[in-house]
Order: C-alpha cells, then structure tokens, then sequence
C-alpha cells in the first residue's frame, strides 16, 4: 500500500515550513569546568564568611549593630560641640534684639540703643545683627546724632537692601534733615512698593513703635511740609 502522497503546491501558495527539528542538548560540563564552578563558589562563600565576621567584630567594638550601605561622614563630639556653641549664641543674640525692640516700644531708648549695639558688637558675625543696626539707627535718630544716625540707615538700606522698614525711615530722615527730596522720594518708593503700610503715620507709631522725632519726619515728608 503506498503512503499518501502530499497535496500539490498550488501556484501563488506559500510553501509549508521545513520540519521543526529538536535542539541539540547543551553539552555536558567537562571535569575542568565543574572544578573552576566549584572553586568560584568556594571564594564567594570565603568572602561573605570574612565580610560577616568584619562587621559582626566591628558591632561588638562600637556596642550597636552596623550601619549597613552608609558611607557618609561620622558626627563627632567636636562636631555636636560646635553645633550647640552657634545655636547658644544665635539664642542670645536674638534675646537681646527682641529686648531692644521691646525697648523701643516702651519709649526707654537708651537702654535699647545699648541692647542693640550688643547685637552689633557682639554678634556681628551673625546676619541677625544687621536688623540690630536697624533698631539700633531709628533710636539714634531720636536721642543721638542724627548725621549718625543718617549714616548708619545707608549703610543698611544697602546690605538689607529690600526691607522696607529701612527705607521708609531713611526717606524720612532724608527729606527732614538732608532737604533731599528726589533722594526721599526714591527710598519711599522702595518702601511703599514692598509694603504700602509704611504711608500709614499709626502703623509706624503704633505698630514698629518708631520714635516721635522720626514719625514727625515721615510726616514731613508725606505730608510735604
């Protein structure tokens, strides 16, 4: 009996696929690559036994376990030392600013001249101590040299460049005592633009508790007289 014999390829048809035909197995590891597999995996176990008995020794030193995958530096006690020591006089100088303003607020003037200038003197290196002078310039203008006083609010309106307080009371000394009215008048520009208070005579009075030689000058000036 003869086998089927195949359909015939019609023309236009696509030809059947060739035969799958089963890869050959993977060849077998020869003795050598069985004794290189082996001695591999023997130095990767050699090498977490004595990384595990590094740290497990290093735990028992340092009484905790280990820090596992931080590589940053260690705080010291020097370190926490230096730390406490700003934040200490970081502390003080703001007690002593706040005295000031308060101070100022209670109308005692010397007594906040003296607070503030602590701030300036002592504290200089803090950026804190430029708010000092501040206070330290409006209570000049009320008990001490206006020039002085004048002096010391440019020097601040330049490295405070931007706070308004300075400004409004630097245009305010300007026009009253320095007659510099273009001068005055770009100061209080930058005042009212940052905060439109500063033409508000009670909110510098009874809000910032600036002296009266110094809210009778702002009066002056806004005023015109």
């Amino acid at each position: 009996m003869h086998p089927p014999a195949p359909p015939p390829i019609t023309a236009g048809a696509a030809p059947l696929p060739p035969p799958l035909v089963s890869a050959p197995s993977s060849t077998p590891r020869t003795a050598s690559g069985r004794r290189q597999l082996l001695a591999s995996s023997s130095s990767s176990l050699l090498l977490l036994a004595l990384a595990t008995t590094s740290s497990s020794r290093a735990a028992e030193r340092g009484g905790g376990a280990p820090l596992v995958g931080y590589a940053g530096p260690v705080v010291t006690e020097a370190d926490r030392a230096a730390s406490a020591a700003v934040s200490r006089r970081v502390g003080e100088a703001v007690g002593l600013l706040e005295r000031g303003r308060a101070l100022q607020a209670q109308g005692e003037f010397p007594e906040a001249l003296a607070s503030f200038t602590r701030v300036v003197a002592e504290y200089a290196d803090l950026a804190l101590a430029e708010y000092a002078r501040v206070g330290r310039a409006l209570v000049l203008y009320e008990i001490g040299d206006r020039d002085q006083s004048i002096a010391e609010m440019e020097d601040v309106s330049i490295a405070l460049k931007g706070y308004p307080e300075i400004h409004a009371a630097l245009a305010a000394a300007l026009y009253a005592d320095k007659h510099a009215a273009l001068l005055a008048e770009n100061q209080f520009a930058i005042a009212t633009l940052l905060d439109p208070h500063y033409t508000d005579l009670a909110y510098v009075r009874d809000t910032k508790h600036w002296p009266p030689s110094l809210v009778a000058s702002l009066h002056d000036f806004i005023t015109l007289t």
